[in-house]
């Protein structure tokens, strides 16, 4: 339900001249698995995830969301995303409650598939204390649950989620988890990057390992364990990125 073929986002920085963010990245996620992107800062998880969303256009190649191209076709392509991301802002004067009733009601939801989906979301994740609190008096954690069930709210086809349970506490981070878990069987497909080895280890189906740009190794973690030898996947990340490091000296 995802695919990319030769995708590629090009930035033109003055001092440090052209930067390719995403470089040729050619993957396919599946439905019914989780699809793991793993890499550094700035190794362009971020930037693939944008122009999935179809908030950044690519400067080549191509790619689809459940049948549909990113480009030619992004209207189409946002109705069947949920896409969470640490950079997408939440407007201060609304409060918890209003602002994920209005993605549901963007993604047309008729009232009382709204109330319900609202209800669950708000109790799953914690949210009932502030539910009626305004997003510029909640912490960081409260807005990042806030994100996540906007992100969830349509129920959604497809879910592009980029660090979902930064800055949450271990309670509702196992929530987050167990909804991702729950989507998988649902059939749905969900790309999913994070910084915590033991999740993507415990929730992966298939993981890629992207640096600088570039998808270095794709596959199972029984696949990428017998490529390099590890067992541990903070230790076959670090061996993937050393052995590219050293290729590029």
């Amino acid at each position: 339900m995802i695919t990319t073929n030769n995708l590629t986002k090009i930035f033109h920085d003055s001092k440090r001249g052209e930067i390719r963010a995403v470089d040729s990245v050619s993957i396919e996620c599946r439905p019914g698995r989780v699809f793991g992107l793993l890499g550094l800062n700035g190794a362009g998880k971020t930037t693939l995830m944008r122009l999935l969303s179809t908030i950044l256009k690519p400067t080549s190649g191509t790619a689809s969301i459940a049948g549909y191209d990113i480009l030619n076709e992004p209207e189409k392509v946002k109705e069947r995303i949920g896409f969470l991301s640490s950079s997408t802002g939440l407007y201060p004067r609304l409060t918890a409650e209003e602002t994920v009733s209005y993605f549901g009601r963007l993604n047309g939801m008729d009232n009382l598939k709204l109330k319900r989906r609202l209800d669950d979301m708000f109790e799953r994740f914690g949210m009932n204390e502030f539910r009626k609190r305004r997003i510029d008096k909640l912490s960081s954690g409260m807005k990042q649950k806030v994100s996540i069930a906007r992100t969830f709210i349509n129920d959604p086809e497809v879910l592009i989620l980029d660090e979902p349970t930064l800055g949450l506490d271990v309670v509702t981070s196992r929530n987050i988890i167990g909804f991702i878990k729950e989507s998988k069987q649902a059939n749905k497909c969900l790309l999913f990057s994070t910084h915590v080895m033991w999740e993507a280890q415990k929730l992966c189906d298939d993981i890629a390992i992207i640096h600088q740009g570039r998808i270095l190794e794709v596959g199972t973690l029984d696949q990428l364990r017998t490529k390099t030898g590890m067992i541990d996947l903070d230790d076959i990340f670090v061996k993937i990125i050393d052995g590219a490091s050293q290729h590029e000296f």
